[in-house]
């Protein structure tokens, strides 16, 4: 295997990286750059045809897409030859929701004789095992929530909107955007402790796992804790968290449950 991270911004694409035997060649979209590692190509949406290409003269076998992208523009003024056959494609991945146009991708990359391979596949000790990360436990309140959360994830999955949503006192009070989970929490701070309001994150519905497996890190646990939220829960092994010590850790220090659900 020879493999390529197709990188967007954050941690998840240094952490693919520094899992592999070999080091794989970094494709970073413009102004999108990962963290901690340096590109050995740069793209934009205008110049993917001519990405396709330079991977295959550098005998590319695999891909991997890990890292976080805000949904790009299509500017024509900036298209390159090798990139305008493919302009209806791009047009009709821009009109559907995160999972169909990432499908799209997905489906032409595969098309062009590449393996697509899951963030988690090149690196499983990412994904989510079952259980409490740190001290604190759901109690029965905290339960009900992350059931009445998961439920609401499943039902409107075909919408395509989304992977997180809060939940207190047996309702959704927001779901998550395109801005991302920590504006969610952001949106609707601060949450009174009586609430028992619970941050719940998995996958949609029939979503593809090649791309785009909800992610939870760091960032997200500590602006939880800080919310007031009383729980952040997600799905078992259908969730990946970056750097699971820190997690806990900042879990234990804002009092907040971090519970990985498993079986419901």
């Amino acid at each position: 295997m020879s493999l390529a991270i197709i990188a967007g911004g954050g941690a998840l694409p240094g952490l693919v990286a520094d899992a592999q035997q070999d080091a794989p060649l970094i494709c970073a979209y413009e102004g999108a750059e990962p963290d901690g590692l340096t590109a050995d190509l740069t793209f934009r949406l205008e110049t993917f045809g001519s990405l396709l290409v330079a991977l295959g003269e550098r005998g590319i076998t695999d891909v991997c897409m890990a890292g976080g992208l805000d949904r790009p523009v299509l500017d024509p003024a900036k298209l390159d030859a090798e990139t305008a056959p493919l302009v209806p494609l791009f047009q009709e991945a821009l009109g559907k929701g995160d999972d169909g146009a990432l499908k799209i991708v997905v489906d032409l990359f595969e098309k062009v004789g590449f393996t697509v391979r899951a963030a988690h596949e090149l690196a499983p000790h990412l994904l989510a095992e079952g259980g409490v990360y740190g001290d604190h436990w759901p109690d029965a309140q905290i339960r009900r929530n992350a059931e009445v959360a998961a439920a609401h994830i499943a039902d409107i999955g075909a919408q395509d909107i989304g992977q997180a949503c809060i939940a207190a006192k047996d309702k959704i009070r927001g779901m998550e955007d395109a801005q991302g989970t920590d504006a969610l929490i952001a949106r609707y701070a601060p949450f009174p402790e009586d609430l028992a309001a619970v941050l719940f994150k998995g996958p949609k519905p029939q979503q593809t796992r090649k791309v785009d497996l909800p992610t939870i890190g760091p960032a997200t646990i500590d602006a939880a804790g800080r919310a007031g939220l009383a729980a952040v829960v997600i799905d078992a092994g259908d969730v990946l968290v970056l750097d699971k010590a820190r997690c806990a850790a900042l879990a234990n220090l804002h009092g907040l449950v971090l519970w990985a659900r498993t079986g419901e």
